[in-house]
């Protein structure tokens, strides 16, 4: 019989809706790393500056399952869990609130606005869909079973126990989840609709933009025109779940979405226009539920502000 590993719980709680990082240190058959404290520069200083590792250190900010302060010193001990509070970065709030749609003893379903992360990454932490629900309703366990790109508005669906949350994942892992989203792009009549597209997309850690490839496809969505009138309407629906899949899709088509930053080209980084959002909308979310078997139909509150005749 193989004996899992059980990953501890963080001593630390949660600071301002976010959890602290936890990092088990690998092995070191070659002997890079004589104490803890040279490993934890090694592994954060190019982030954030090996000085600030070293400082954090001496405020005792890295701890161990215990939660007693790490002795930066200490000899290295492969397999040994650290835990601490990254520095929060300097977040403007995102102007918009977030409703929820349904919320039970398992389960919250909320609109996610435009321009707000579903979870902490790099500069978007505590400005997050995830750290601003877990303060808002007093969740401190919800966690989301999938992901919703920031710039794209729409239903998110979150867990509220820990213990719940590998059966909703696996339901979009498994594609057992219905998701319908809508989008607004130019209206060609030259392309011809509805179809379905499937292509083979990836996406490099570090480049901001997903590019189609030769190969064979990894990739679905059946793309209709709902409406039209200057600009197109669309109803988008995919059956599998790649990074910026419906973006690149619709790209592909001739009919990148209105408002889109990377594709057809990648702009300038620059601040977040909150006058004109992505027009993508994650618009009806349904499933059957793998814990009580009822079946599950949310349709979001929101709607797409450049939607033809809205």
């Amino acid at each position: 019989m193989v004996r899992r590993h059980r990953t501890p719980a963080s001593p630390l709680a949660q600071r301002d809706g976010v959890d602290a990082v936890r990092v088990r240190l690998p092995a070191d058959p070659e002997g890079r790393w004589a104490t803890v404290g040279d490993h934890l520069v090694d592994r954060f200083g190019a982030a954030v500056g090996a000085a600030r590792v070293r400082a954090m250190a001496r405020e005792g900010r890295f701890v161990t399952c215990d939660g007693r302060a790490l002795t930066p010193g200490r000899p290295y001990e492969p397999g040994l869990y650290v835990f601490f509070h990254r520095d929060l970065p300097a977040e403007a709030r995102v102007p918009f609130g977030i409703d929820v749609v349904h919320r039970d003893e398992r389960l919250v379903v909320v609109d996610k606005p435009h321009f707000l992360a579903t979870t902490p990454r790099g500069s978007h932490v505590a400005e997050t869909l995830v750290a601003r629900l877990r303060r808002d309703l007093g969740l401190p366990a919800l966690r989301p079973a999938h992901r919703l790109d920031r710039l794209t508005a729409g239903l998110v669906l979150l867990v509220v126990r820990p213990e719940d949350r590998g059966a909703y994942q696996r339901l979009f892992a498994q594609r057992q989840v219905r998701k319908v989203y809508e989008a607004v792009a130019a209206h060609d009549p030259e392309v011809a609709l509805p179809r379905t597209v499937r292509s083979r997309i990836e996406k490099e850690r570090g480049v901001l933009a997903a590019r189609e490839v030769p190969g064979a496809p990894n990739s679905e969505t059946r793309v209709e025109l709902a409406a039209h009138g200057g600009l197109g309407g669309y109803r988008l629906t995919p059956s599998t779940g790649r990074t910026h899949q419906l973006r690149v899709h619709m790209n592909a088509l001739g009919l990148p979405l209105l408002h889109d930053p990377l594709y057809p080209a990648v702009r300038d980084e620059a601040p977040d226009d909150y006058q004109r959002p992505l027009q993508l909308l994650a618009r009806t979310l349904e499933f059957t539920d793998p814990l009580t078997g009822a079946r599950h139909g949310f349709t979001s509150g929101l709607r797409l502000a450049e939607w033809p005749g809205a």
